[in-house]
């Protein structure tokens, strides 16, 4: 059972969750509270020795327990992905991290090579999160039973002095300083039934989340069982017919419609009746789709298809290979639309991500054609998963809001000044190069969300100081209407 070590470590994060995190935007606090719940696990885990006897028994045993190096990298991952809180304002986009990061941290705690692992393990920290609250308990009973009732009341007296104190002196100095009252108002939240509620909910929403991390660290599934190779196959021509006939049509369409999928602008301008939204916005949503669908067909047919004999083995690498390849193809089709589409009618956060999602796309379809080497990739979910997360990771680094901006900004078009209004302040730098009508216009609709949702501490975020700051600085006559 857990020892006093852990169940401080794990109070003490709760204890920074509940202060530091807000509910409401993304911010430093976010990220402050992901630091904390890392160092509590690993304090938890390096320096608690608890008992062996309540050691609890693992959520799935399936063959013999390992760990591996790589969960420490998606635990970095998991704590990254939650900093962007801090530096893009975007919630679209801390919202996809937040998700993200979900699936980092079950890959942290649970592990899991293939899908199928993979997907077990994405439910195991929820699952655990109930099974530690009576697993804490008894640690927590553990612990009370050999402290004595002197060593409670010390405590408790010594928590009663130093709020008194902190109190007393810290009324005292905020009244003899402007400045320091200031300071300390923008640190010390307003103590009312709303804050109260909130520490509650967020504290125990954390001792959950804290707790079920400690369970599956003290008592970490296996999910090998899970990541084995699937034991029935088919027949040859059960997989191989169906594939081989979908490739022709995939060549077909290829072959045939290669002025369609590369004819670009003269494709347009030729085509009696077509308009540039009905090429590339007609097509692409369908080979996105088909994309997709194609590589759930590629990993049904490498988990299905017979390997025992060499003529077995080409025919998989023949079929899987051409496939993946002229997939490829459409890949590069989809993107050659949508960056024509966002050429002609702008770039959107839609449009921006689907672009992205077609090029992991891709990607995983190289490792796909890597993997068919050796027809054995027990690496590949990981690393397509591990290719997602860079990519988001990335995206943010690239700031979208602001390279949407931009790119709109860039065209001879007219700009849709309703659209980069209701951008996020990642996007004020951006608007310098329009003029100064519209650039105040937007500077005035960002700079009122700005105003009506001021940040404490917790929810300081870099792109939105940055954006106070420039509209405090360039913005000389507020428009209120633009046009």
């Amino acid at each position: 059972m857990p020892g006093r070590v852990t169940l401080v470590a794990i109070g003490v994060a709760a204890a920074v969750a509940a202060v530091s995190l807000p509910l409401d935007r993304a911010g430093v606090g976010w990220l402050v509270t992901a630091v904390a719940g890392t160092v509590a696990l690993v304090v938890a885990k390096a320096l608690d020795t608890g008992t062996a006897a309540g050691v609890p028994a693992p959520l799935v045993v399936r063959g013999a327990a390992g760990g591996s190096a790589d969960r420490f990298g998606w635990a970095a991952a998991t704590v990254v992905l939650l900093g962007v809180g801090t530096v893009r304002a975007a919630e679209w986009l801390f919202v996809l991290c937040l998700l993200t990061a979900t699936l980092t941290a079950s890959l942290a705690l649970a592990g899991g090579r293939s899908l199928r692992g993979i997907a077990a393990g994405y439910t195991m920290p929820p699952l655990a999160a109930f099974r530690a609250m009576p697993w804490l308990s008894r640690g927590a009973q553990r612990v009370r039973g050999r402290a004595g009732s002197v060593a409670n009341v010390r405590v408790v007296a010594t928590i009663a002095t130093s709020v008194a104190l902190l109190t007393v002196f810290g009324g005292l100095f905020a009244s003899a300083d402007a400045a320091f009252a200031d300071a300390l108002s923008r640190i010390v939240p307003d103590v009312n039934v709303g804050t109260a509620v909130r520490w509650v909910f967020v504290g125990t929403v954390t001792v959950l989340a804290l707790g079920g991390a400690a369970f599956l660290r003290a008592a970490p599934p296996d999910l090998s069982g899970l990541d084995a190779a699937a034991g029935r196959r088919v027949n040859r021509y059960e997989w191989a017919v169906p594939l081989s006939l979908l490739v022709l049509l995939f060549a077909a369409f290829v072959t045939v419609q290669l002025t369609v999928l590369f004819g670009g602008n003269r494709h347009v301008l030729e085509t009696d009746g077509l308009t540039y939204a009905d090429y590339a916005r007609g097509g692409f949503w369908q080979l996105s789709f088909a994309t997709g669908l194609t590589l759930v067909v590629l990993a049904g047919a490498a988990r299905w298809a017979p390997r025992d004999r060499p003529a077995d083995r080409v025919l998989i690498r023949v079929l899987l290979g051409a496939l993946a390849a002229l997939t490829l193809v459409i890949v590069g089709s989809a993107l050659q639309r949508m960056d024509l589409y966002a050429d002609t009618y702008g770039l959107t956060r839609l449009r921006l991500l689907v672009a992205l999602c077609e090029g992991w796309f891709g990607l995983v379809l190289l490792l796909v054609l890597g993997a068919g080497i050796q027809l054995r990739a027990p690496w590949l979910p990981r690393v397509a998963i591990a290719a997602g997360v860079l990519a988001l990771l990335g995206l943010s680094a690239a700031n979208p809001d602001r390279m949407i901006a931009e790119h709109n900004i860039r065209q001879d078009r007219a700009v849709d000044l309703i659209y980069l209004g209701n951008l996020s302040p990642d996007a004020v730098p951006a608007f310098d190069a329009l003029d100064p009508e519209r650039r105040d216009c937007l500077y005035t609709r960002v700079g009122l969300r700005l105003d009506e949702y001021p940040d404490d501490w917790r929810g300081w975020n870099l792109g939105r100081d940055r954006a106070r700051t420039i509209i405090a600085n360039d913005l000389y006559t507020p428009n209120w209407r633009c046009s």
